[in-house]
């Protein structure tokens, strides 16, 4: 009973908060997720890895095995996916990104906040910039067709992790007074994050959700065996082993369906794998955590 109350303790705020967004829609006000999405982007989301990063007490050893292994893992996922995608003869550029790449930032880091602390999040942090890397690189040239390497170098997400990552290297820290700063613009991230993604799935309109939902249930089986996978080649801590696994594993990001429709790609596809995996990340991810924990 203890270790399903642990878990209930650890994912309740995180659906929660985004059950906040749903309603909120449902009952009819105004939320314009671009605003609050870009404001989350661009300020609470890179304020919150550059501080993760610098105040993080994880030995830097430790950080670049995360690192090597959160590469390893999504290169695996993507690898299979691709393979999966070719084998049941659906759309590359509409389903092979959003498979591969999960909701690292809105659920991801929260819930390795809630379930391992300050070092969780910490590890979280690495993972979630590997992938925000990787999807605004390979992810964006596997929708579009083409590369955007100037998109990676205006990235404020990117620009963070390689500030934070500097200082962390360097053991230099921000005056008092700029970290205080920072760290409050930072908290504002999770719950704008969390918020807002249920305001985007109650928005969804998710079709074809059989093969969505089908669709969603192996890419937690392929994503949590890829992330186990790479965490044992590297020998990675159970914390970092976990939080891995977490991360590889959380549902369809909205942002995928945002980049299908920016894009070309087949939103409708998208949404209802947003939709359906989502939902299944309801049982999934808590299961997950109480594996691992």
């Amino acid at each position: 009973m203890s270790i399903v109350l642990t878990v209930v303790n650890i994912t309740a705020p995180v659906f929660l908060l985004a059950t906040v967004g749903f309603v909120w829609v449902k009952l009819g006000f105004e939320y314009r997720v671009e605003f609050v999405t870009r404001m989350a982007m661009t300020l609470a989301v890179p304020c919150l890895i550059f501080v993760a990063l610098m105040q993080t007490q994880i030995a830097p050893e430790a950080l670049a095995a995360l690192s090597l292994a959160s590469l390893a893992a999504y290169s695996l996922v993507i690898a299979a996916f691709f393979v999966a995608v070719k084998a049941l003869r659906l759309d590359v550029p509409t389903y092979l990104a959003p498979l591969s790449f999960g909701n690292t930032g809105n659920l991801g880091l929260p819930l390795a906040l809630f379930a391992f602390g300050d070092v969780g999040l910490g590890y979280a942090v690495v993972v979630f910039a590997v992938m925000a890397v990787l999807s605004f690189t390979i992810g964006v040239w596997i929708v579009s067709g083409g590369g955007s390497i100037k998109r990676v170098v205006q990235e404020p997400m990117v620009a963070a992790t390689l500030l934070g990552a500097l200082f962390l290297w360097q053991g230099w820290e921000t005056p008092a007074f700029l970290t205080n700063a920072l760290d409050l613009i930072g908290q504002m991230a999770i719950p704008m994050m969390l918020i807002t993604l249920g305001v985007a799935v109650a928005r969804l309109n998710g079709r074809m959700m059989r093969q969505a939902a089908a669709l969603s249930i192996l890419k937690v089986i392929l994503c949590v065996a890829a992330a186990a996978a790479a965490a044992s080649l590297f020998t990675l801590d159970p914390v970092a082993t976990a939080v891995l696994v977490v991360q590889v594993a959380t549902p369809v990001a909205v942002t995928s369906y945002l980049l299908a429709e920016k894009y070309g790609a087949d939103a409708q596809p998208v949404a209802g794998l947003v939709v359906a995996s989502t939902l299944l990340s309801v049982v999934a991810l808590p299961l997950i955590l109480a594996f691992v924990i």
